[in-house]
């Protein structure tokens, strides 16, 4: 498999890290999540001037028609960032209502940037079983009324308009909404989630079902992948710059060979799972289950490894690796959540078995 972008990927993936290293250093970072709306309007704009918004969609509605393999670039450049803004909830959502009759109708002004959408599908209990769905929809009228609970919706206080699952009388079904009662709070990563209340709110049918869930879900997960890779890359580069620097008994830390194997694995970790998130990437297409088996794989091992290289880096930074003002303590968070997301190791684990 060749583990190389073509040269419209790697540009795209540098024009990226450029605008990143430019205008959303940490301090920059910093400042917006702590800001009361936990994202940028202005970096949201770049990204649709650079078009990010429009890249996984099709061209019929503005959008570049790209896979997952076109976005693993620009995932990685905010792994390495620990961008915040809604993106991939955003492009989650927007998946399913490009599979939808309302596409035309709302996928513009999402390639645009003019609308942030989310997709409330988590409920608590829920785990990571898909199919988990208690929030219900009944027919009102040309419409549809929901009732239920959304817990721990990523992209939700941001969103103007959500997909939600429901389940009617013959399954559970897809619907969009406008964004209702959303009890907003922070992520231990610096994200913007919410538990959102339904009481008998509007909504419009977009049709699916299970299987399109299962299978945009795998998209996310594959790209979560990639984001964990980019974030795993920072925290090796950061770590060795530090153990080059650090000085102890005279000499470099980073001269003890103790530390130097321990940085050799970090790096031999992150090769690897740079090479399942490609993997994944490169299935998200493929049949049903060689996606499932694909993306669960990616996931075992970006979840392992992404645990090992986040505490082996905090680890050699000392102390100081879990304070606030050090990046790499807010990269270790990250890489943590994101280990967990959409399925930890075991849960994947358990799934590729039954594959």
């Amino acid at each position: 498999m060749n583990f190389d972008y073509n040269e419209e990927q790697q540009l795209l993936a540098d024009s990226v890290r450029r605008f990143l290293a430019k205008d959303y250093d940490f301090e920059t970072r910093r400042k917006i999540v702590a800001s009361d709306e936990g994202s940028s309007a202005k970096v949201w704009a770049t990204f649709a001037q650079m078009g990010l918004t429009g890249l996984p969609f099709p061209a019929d509605y503005g959008g570049f028609g790209g896979g997952a393999i076109d976005l693993m670039g620009v995932m990685e450049a905010f792994g390495e960032s620990l961008v915040i803004e809604p993106y991939l909830p955003t492009l989650m959502a927007g998946q399913i209502v490009a599979r939808s009759p309302l596409a035309s109708a709302i996928l513009p002004a999402v390639v645009e940037g003019r609308t942030k959408l989310a997709f409330a599908h988590s409920e608590k209990g829920s785990r990571y079983d898909l199919s988990a769905v208690r929030t219900s929809a009944r027919k009102a009228g040309d419409e549809w009324a929901l009732e239920g609970e959304k817990s721990g919706v990523i992209g939700a206080p941001m969103a103007d308009k959500l997909v939600v699952s429901a389940r009617m009388d013959e399954g559970i079904g897809l619907f969009l909404t406008e964004r209702s009662e959303v009890k907003s709070y922070r992520t231990m990563d610096g994200m913007r989630a919410g538990d959102i209340i339904f009481r008998g709110t509007k909504a419009q049918a977009l049709g699916g079902g299970l299987p399109l869930i299962e299978e945009v879900t795998d998209f996310a997960t594959a790209l979560i992948c990639a984001e964990a890779v980019g974030a795993m890359k920072f925290a090796c580069d950061t770590t060795l710059e530090y153990l080059k620097t650090r000085k102890q008994f005279g000499a470099p830390i980073g001269s003890f060979q103790a530390l130097q194997h321990r940085m050799v694995d970090m790096y031999i970790a992150y090769e690897q799972a740079r090479s399942m998130a490609c993997l994944a990437c490169s299935k998200v297409d493929s049949d049903p289950k060689e996606r499932a088996r694909s993306v669960s794989a990616a996931k075992i091992k970006i979840a392992d490894n992404a645990r090992h290289i986040s505490q082996e880096s905090v680890q050699l930074h000392g102390g100081m690796g879990m304070s606030e003002e050090l990046k790499v303590s807010h990269t270790f968070r990250r890489l943590t959540v994101l280990a967990a997301q959409f399925g930890d190791a075991d849960h994947h684990l358990a799934r590729f078995a039954s594959l």
